[in-house]
Parts: structure tokens; sequence; C-alpha cells
């Protein structure tokens, strides 16, 4: 692959996750990955949805009446808005439809709504300038992501805390499953099922290498979307988003089918932030995307061999929360907090969001090593982080420890756990290892995942 095949932003030392500043939020990124006021209509989009017997569609955003039959709306008009308030009741009654008709905002009484030539239902909606100033709603992003894991929702929270930082009011960030959240059962069991084959490592390698082949997982989504497209475009265009950023491996496919069925893959902004350091499934990677950002040069090289050009591909490492690149307490303070001996070397012992891997028999050896016998004193400590494993945490309570330890359960300022210990022990997981990374801490890994993190 030549080197000037694929940008690459410049990074700092050690700024294998992108750097707060990173990935959305360079300027001198090539538009339409997320829009400035000198973007096109490619992300203007509408924040009203119509629905008729054509496919959904938005309205533009930039507002602008078309010629074609039109109905004037006033206060005169009161037997056809009973009229139109019935037609609505019976279709949200009876179809299950959102309501069918006009925005509820932005448009004065007796203004014309007007339906778009060639009958597709969309109705355009004047704004009205406030104080001689027009308005500009919010433009809106929404970023999906599934509970897999702790990775992936750390990456999206990553995400949305950068554009609150960068851009103020100027963005609404929503963060969705979109499975979990928007698809009927079996499919919102996505979670449930990912955390009982990891634990069961052949029947996750068979899932993971068995759904690899082009072929195979094209026809998975194909099938999928027969049974869910319907609920997948009810969950995505609710939130009316001008652009959709997905950190999960499988938020390509399904949502992208729906965009093109309906019309919208010129209107909405789509793109991919992989979370996978080096080996990485290939369902990350869909040829209808508008950008793809890889954390490294090797998923860059996977992204051109699964069909993406050159242009739709930006090396720009790994979407981590801002709070890691911030000071924080002293070490000694945060070691108060959690109720840990100020003076110990401390070792943070963790498995991820779901706490997994060998952490209590990592932790029972820890327990016998850190303990001097022939001083019959502990020579460190240790603070066992048991994501949503509450079993495991009941468990490592029960036990009587000859050195101090702390047992924690999910915790969200992982930044501080980190920064209260003088290593960590952890599973393979790529944002763990950015954030250690970020904070100076040694890395002992002792426990992956087969695939994505081999």
């Amino acid at each position: 692959m030549p080197p000037s095949s694929i940008s690459q932003e410049p990074i700092p030392h050690l700024d294998i996750p992108f750097h707060l500043r990173g990935v959305p939020f360079d300027s001198s990124l090539a538009t339409p990955f997320f829009p400035t006021k000198s973007l096109s209509s490619a992300s203007r989009l509408s924040n009203f949805l119509y629905l008729s017997g054509s496919p959904l569609s938005l309205s533009s955003q930039r507002r602008t009446r078309k010629k074609g039959v039109s109905c004037g709306l006033s206060f005169r008009c009161s037997k056809f808005q009973s009229f139109w308030n019935e037609y609505n009741r019976l279709l949200q009654l009876h179809c299950g439809w959102g309501p069918v008709g006009f925005a509820p905002t932005g448009i004065p009484s007796n203004e014309i709504n007007s339906v778009e030539e060639g009958g597709n239902g969309v109705f355009e909606e004047e704004v009205l300038p406030i104080n001689g100033v027009e308005v500009e709603s919010p433009k809106k992003v929404l970023i999906l992501m599934s509970d897999t894991g702790g990775g992936h929702r750390a990456s999206a929270e990553a995400i949305k805390t950068a554009f609150n930082q960068e851009f103020g009011d100027e963005y609404q960030v929503f963060v969705t499953d979109l499975w979990s959240d928007h698809t009927p059962w079996p499919f919102n069991q996505l979670p449930r099922s990912y955390n009982f084959l990891v634990k069961h490592g052949t029947l996750w390698k068979m899932t993971y290498y068995g759904t690899a082949p082009r072929l195979v997982h094209q026809s998975n989504f194909a099938a999928t979307s027969a049974f869910i497209a319907r609920e997948v475009a009810k969950g995505l265009l609710k939130y009316q988003p001008d652009i959709i950023i997905s950190v999960h491996p499988l938020m390509q496919h399904v949502p992208l089918r729906v965009l093109r069925a309906k019309g919208l893959l010129d209107k909405i902004v789509f793109t991919t932030v992989v979370t996978d350091l080096s080996t990485c499934h290939p369902t990350w990677f869909h040829k209808l995307v508008t950008r793809c950002y890889c954390p490294s040069s090797d998923v860059a090289k996977r992204a051109l061999k699964a069909g993406l050009k050159p242009k739709q591909i930006k090396v720009y490492g790994l979407p981590v929360r801002p709070s890691f690149v911030k000071p924080i307490q002293p070490k000694d303070e945060l070691r108060k907090e959690f109720g840990m001996n100020e003076d110990l070397p401390a070792v943070l012992l963790m498995g991820g969001g779901e706490g997994m891997g060998p952490i209590e028999a990592t932790a029972r050896a820890l327990g016998q090593t850190l303990y001097d016998e022939s001083l019959g004193e502990p020579i460190g400590q240790m603070l066992v982080v048991c994501g949503r494993n509450k079993k495991l945490a009941n468990k490592l309570l029960t036990i009587d420890w000859k050195i101090p330890v702390q047992v924690k359960g999910f915790v969200t300022k992982m930044e501080e756990c980190m920064g209260a210990c003088d290593c960590i022990i952890t599973k393979a997981g790529p944002g763990t290892i950015a954030e250690a990374m970020i904070r100076g801490l040694p890395i002992i890994l002792n426990d992956f995942i087969a695939g994505q993190v081999k």
C-alpha cells in the first residue's frame, strides 16, 4: 500500500487514542465528516418526518418551499384540521405509524405547507426569523454502539464528551444501543449472547471466524434486515440525525441498508470509528460509509482490502475519554478516597466492563505474592474492578485477604483508579490499553478474546 494512499493525521507521542480534539474536531478534515456552516446539502437534514404511502422521507433543514399541490393552513381551516387530526389518530391506532402531517413548530398558521412534486410526501417548512435573525436548530449526531464489553460504550461516551467540549450547543449528541433498544427479540439479546459466547471460547471462535467471509456475513445481514428493518428505521429516524457514527462492527450493514432504502445516503453523513487496534472483524467495513476512522495502519490496510477507497479512510487513533488527559488528584488523595493504604504499592486488577478473564485466580495469586511471610506483613495491595460481574465481586468480598484489597463493581472514573495504582493487570482490551498508556501505567496482559484482540 503506497504511503500516500491513506491520509494519516499527525498524532503526538502516546496519542494512540485520538486525543480529545482528534477524530471529529480537526478543521482540516475533509467534509462531509462533521459539517461546518459551509457544508453542502449532504449534511443538511430534516427535523421532521412525514409518512405516506411512499417511503419515509426527510425534508431539508435549509427549508425552502417547493412547487406542487398546496393546502393553506389557518385557523379558518378548522374542518380540514379536524379531519387531519382524526386521520392521524386512526393511523397511530391501526398501523402503528407516527403522526402524518405537519411539523409542530416553525410554521405560522397562515403559511403554506407544500407537498413535494412527485407525491413523495415530504412537507417543506418555512422557519420564521426571530428578531430579524434566522435561528438554526442544532445539528444532531447519533452514535451507534452496543454493550458487548465496556469498550464500545466508553468510545461512544468519549466522542460525545469531546463534541460537547468542542461545539457546545451547536450539536446534540445521542448514544444508543441500536440492537438492544430498537430491535425485537431475539435480536435485542445481542449483549447477553456476546457474554455467553466469550465465556465459551470455542463457541466464540466458531462465531467470529465463521462469519468473517463476506458472503457469510452479508447474507446474514440481508436475512436479518428482513426481520428488523422497520424497527431499525424507527430507531434511527426518531433522532433525526445529521450525522451517524458507528463504534461497533455490527452497526454498519443494517443501518446503511435502511438509509439506502429510504434514499437518505446523500443526506446523512455516516462514519465508522473502528475501536480494534489491529486485528478486526470484516463487518467493521462497509463501502457506503462517508468516512472510516482507523486506529492504526494495520486496520487501514484491512479497510482497503475490504473494498473501501483511500479517500474514505483516515488513520486517527482510538477515541479516549477526555478525563484521561486532564490532571487528576495526587495519588495519596485518591487512595484515601478508595480506602486504600497510602504507602503500599498498588496493583489495579480488572477484566473489562464485564469482568471477564482469570480475575479471581490472579487475585488469589497476588494475595499470596504480595504478602511477605518472613515479615508477617503485606508488601503490596490490590484494587480489583469487577465491572458488571456482580457474582465475582461478591465472591472476592468474602475472601479473608492477608493484604489490603478493595473490590469495586462497574466504575465510571477509571482514570482515578489508574491514578491510585502503580501498575495494571488486565485482559487485552484496546481502550484499556490506550487509557493506561496515557496515564503512564505499566501494563501486564493476562487474557485476551480470540479474534479481534488476538
